[in-house]
């Protein structure tokens, strides 16, 4: 039983797309390694330049902050 050409095309169309994928996460790998260098280098003339990313300031959150209970107590006052 001779094998279906279809189904060589379709192996053949999957064994592309896997090597253009592996070919895409190289080049971005090989990217990512080539920026690796400028940057560390442009962090070290900020350091000695006295900058800090974060310093002096505090994470922000989406989550609100419990109301303190002596504030929910007068916030509701009962009626004479």
């Amino acid at each position: 039983m001779p094998d279906n050409p279809r189904t060589d095309d379709v192996e053949k169309l999957l064994a592309d797309e896997k090597a253009v994928e592996d070919r895409k996460q190289a080049l971005i790998a090989d990217i990512l390694k080539q920026k690796e260098a400028p940057i560390a280098a442009f962090d070290d003339k900020l350091a000695e330049l006295g900058y800090h990313a974060n310093f002096g300031k505090t994470r922000r959150s989406h989550h609100r902050k419990p109301a303190a209970p002596d504030a929910a107590a007068k916030a509701v006052k009962p009626k004479p």
